[in-house]
C-alpha cells in the first residue's frame, strides 16, 4: 500500500525552520527601515539646513529688505518655502530658498503641516537648549527616539 503525503516529523521540521527564518529576517527588516527612515532624515535635514544657509547668504548680499534687530535668518520655516520679494528688482518678483519644506520622518502626527514637524532653534538661543525665538538659525527632530549608533535624533 502506497501512502502520499508528508508524516509528522516533516512538518515539524519544515516550521521548525521557517520559525528559525523568519526569527532572523524579521528584525534585520525592522534595522532596515530604521535605516532608511535615518538617510531620509538625514537628507531632510541637510536640504533645511541649506535653504537656511541661502536665505542668509541672500539677506547678507541685500537680496532681502533688511529691518534693524534682524538676525538675517528666516523669520518661520514657511518663508523658505513661500520666498521674500527680491529687494534688487522693482518688479516684486520672489526669491524661493525650498520648493517644499519636508515632513520630519519621525513625526507620525500626519494632521500637522510639514514645517510643524520639526523642532526650530532661534539664532539666540545656545546649542544645548534649543528654543523658537524671532527667526529659524536651525531645525531639529522633536523626536525622543535613539538612532542605530546610540544618538538621540534630536541632536542631529
Amino acid at each position: 500500500m502506497k501512502h502520499s503525503g508528508f508524516t509528522l516529523i516533516e512538518v515539524l521540521v519544515t516550521i521548525t525552520i521557517i520559525t528559525i527564518l523568519a526569527s532572523i529576517v524579521i528584525p534585520l527588516s525592522q534595522v532596515s527601515i530604521k535605516r532608511s527612515k535615518e538617510m531620509e532624515l538625514r537628507q531632510d535635514l541637510r536640504m533645511i539646513r541649506t535653504a537656511i544657509d541661502e536665505y542668509k547668504r541672500a539677506w547678507d548680499e541685500g537680496k532681502i529688505k533688511r529691518s534693524i534687530g534682524e538676525s538675517g535668518y528666516p523669520p518661520a520655516l514657511k518663508t523658505l518655502e513661500d520666498g521674500v520679494v527680491n529687494a534688487q528688482f522693482p518688479d516684486g518678483s520672489r526669491i524661493r530658498f525650498i520648493r517644499k519644506v519636508p515632513r520630519d520622518p519621525l513625526n507620525s502626527d500626519s494632521s500637522a503641516e510639514p514645517h510643524e514637524t520639526w523642532g526650530l532653534r532661534s539664532y539666540e538661543s545656545g546649542p544645548d537648549d534649543p528654543k523658537e525665538g524671532a527667526d529659524v538659525f536651525d531645525v531639529y527632530s522633536k523626536s525622543e527616539e535613539v538612532a542605530i549608533d546610540g544618538t538621540l535624533y534630536r541632536d542631529w
